[in-house]
């Protein structure tokens, strides 16, 4: 079984249709053409890096007649993005505004669709509790635990 991570989109309003799913794994692809696969996932700054990084271990081991070392150091940015790829789209949908839902268990993409959409269900039928007429403690701001600019009381002196 795989586990996907659920992404929804910004404004809760939104139906659930719109949601990723991104499984939690090693990518064969971005492995293989990591700057073709960002491209495809439209992460567009992580593309040009690495294609940019690995042109630039791939030119300069020429230059220093490194041979196979230099292929090797072109090879651990591809073992990089095959490990980590799927992470950098999670991260790049929440500088987008996404926001994690949660994690689902499948053995395919179309069941944690079916796992999500009943989770969601399930929840929704839910009531939504009152709002708070107390203003709640934590929201409140944090003392301050310094001197500023000599405008403050210190207990005990004149």
């Amino acid at each position: 079984m795989a586990a996907y991570v659920v992404m929804e989109p910004p404004g809760r309003g939104e139906k659930a249709d719109r949601s990723a799913f991104i499984r939690d794994g090693f990518t064969w692809l971005g492995f293989l053409v990591p700057p073709l696969w960002f491209a495809w996932n439209r992460l567009w700054i992580e593309a040009a890096l690495a294609f940019v990084v690995m042109g630039a271990l791939s030119m300069a081991a020429e230059n220093l007649g490194l041979g196979l070392a230099g292929s090797l150091l072109s090879l651990l940015v591809s073992l990089y993005v095959g490990l980590e790829g799927q992470g950098l789209r999670i991260a790049a949908l929440r500088r987008r505004g996404w926001h994690e839902w949660g994690v689902v268990q499948a053995g395919w993409l179309d069941d944690a669709d079916t796992r999500y959409a009943l989770e969601v269900e399930a929840h929704a039928e839910e009531p939504t509790p009152a709002p708070r007429m107390v203003p709640d403690a934590a929201l409140a701001r944090p003392a301050q635990p310094g001197m500023a600019l000599g405008l403050t009381h210190v207990p005990g002196r004149p």
